[in-house]
């Protein structure tokens, strides 16, 4: 005969489970999206774009062969095709004029074109998680328009990772929208991606965060390291938009490496050790690469969440250069350089974020804290509407770069206290569930109270 455990016992069983359950979130349609993602199906679009002789900006948009003219309408064709097969996309070029008084790097003027397309969500139509490629390329010259300029890793890559994940991604429905978008004019002063998040501005999009995929197929770094699995995501710490009253309130409630975009980075980190654990993100709290720019940034300069995703050890020899040899080293971003099982990698790690987002409540509005010279941490938050299982109180040591330790509560708290956690030894955020487990990107507390 069974013994019968104590009451205290089933309910300390139950408990553990529970938390088990929600510690975990696995989902395997996660899983699936991995296991399609095609390395050959990537490489066939690398190297149709590289066929196209240059993308630049600037260069012959009449020939259906050569130029940046033929590369975006077979990128559309290509996004067609795909909306066609799912009936769940809008496809169209958004496009901006630019003249040559504009910057130093634009030779003539030209209409700056980007290839969107966007799959709707069926319950927020509105919010959107964008993955990004650019589909210009560029020699040593950024005015030479003419000379053969493949951009087989900058940026034929990520492009082709974006395009693939929508041929993913497609088929499955979401509630939240993902767009999918090659953007013009990166080599020129980041002119496709001003012109797209002055679009959603102006169209008020409710933008989760843009996943900018630069450079995702170098393996082999000119330092001499080879790695297919560390790859980097840079992110700004604060947003440049924040007004003077949230700067003054940082420096007595912190925040300095709290803000939305860095949120948008823990994200993808966590994402990914939790699905592809073979992999290695490395958080770079810094904009972009020393001093130089990517197109996640006109994004963040309107107040959006905006990361960029890259390769970890870039080779110089290949990017912005001229074909050529020279004292026994190859320059050129040519095919060569260019690794597909990566670039396949990297094009998961964005797939399996845009559908953890797109399957995601909203994240809690106006988080609040409290507990000023007190024993105890309170938090208080807004109820975010739908089905959703419940939310995720998260706290970390102030110099931990992840979040350490959580808490989850039911749907139907919207405050809580957690006892014996001192406010000043710790920073803290609050998260939404859904009830398939998919978590909203975490908010930090933008207040507090007593």
């Amino acid at each position: 005969m069974m013994k019968q455990l104590p009451v205290t016992s089933l309910l300390l069983i139950i408990f553990f489970s529970l938390g088990s359950l929600y510690s975990q979130n696995t989902d395997p349609k996660i899983y699936d999206i991995i296991d399609k993602i095609s390395a050959d199906s990537i490489e066939a679009d690398i190297r149709k774009l590289v066929d196209f002789g240059t993308r630049n900006t600037f260069s012959d948009t009449v020939s259906d062969k050569r130029g940046i003219g033929a590369a975006r309408r077979w990128i559309k064709s290509e996004f067609d095709n795909i909306a066609s097969d799912c009936n769940c996309m809008d496809v169209f070029y958004q496009k901006d004029f630019v003249k040559k008084e504009d910057g130093s790097r634009i030779p003539k003027d030209a209409w700056v074109v980007n290839v969107v397309a966007i799959q709707k969500g069926k319950k927020y139509p509105n919010r959107y998680i964008i993955m990004s490629g650019d589909i210009d390329s560029r020699a040593s010259n950024t005015m030479d328009f003419k000379i053969d300029a493949p951009g087989a890793n900058d940026n034929a890559s990520g492009m082709a990772g974006t395009m693939e994940a929508a041929r993913v991604l497609s088929q499955y429905e979401f509630e939240n929208s993902i767009v999918y978008v090659g953007l013009s004019g990166e080599e020129q002063g980041l002119f496709g991606g001003k012109g797209l998040a002055q679009y959603a501005k102006k169209n008020n999009w409710d933008i989760i965060g843009i996943l900018n995929n630069d450079m995702i197929g170098n393996i082999e770094g000119v330092d001499g390291v080879i790695s297919n699995r560390d790859f980097r995501i840079f992110s700004e710490p604060v947003p440049p938009t924040e007004t003077e009253k949230e700067r003054n309130m940082r420096r007595f409630y912190g925040g300095e490496v709290d803000g939305i975009s860095r949120q948008l980075a823990r994200y993808i980190h966590k994402t990914t050790k939790t699905y592809m654990p073979e992999m290695n993100p490395m958080m770079i709290y810094r904009l972009d690469r020393f001093g130089r720019g990517g197109h996640h940034r006109p994004f963040n300069d309107l107040g959006f969440a905006g990361v960029r995703i890259m390769e970890a050890h870039e080779n110089y020899n290949r990017q912005h250069q001229d074909i050529r040899t020279e004292n026994g080293i190859e320059y050129g971003d040519v095919i060569e350089g260019v690794n597909f099982d990566y670039a396949k990698k990297l094009t998961a790690v964005n797939a399996i974020n845009l559908a953890s987002l797109a399957w995601a409540p909203p994240a809690p509005a106006k988080v609040e804290i409290g507990g000023i010279v007190e024993a105890d941490t309170k938090l208080r938050w807004e109820a975010v509407e739908g089905n959703i299982s419940g939310y995720k109180i998260y706290w970390r040591e102030t110099t931990a770069p992840q979040w350490q330790h959580s808490r989850f509560v039911s749907k139907n708290v919207t405050n809580f206290t957690l006892d014996g956690v001192v406010i000043d030894n710790f920073f803290f955020g609050v998260s939404a569930v859904s009830e398939n487990g998919h978590e909203s990107v975490i908010v930090f507390p933008s207040g507090t109270f007593r």
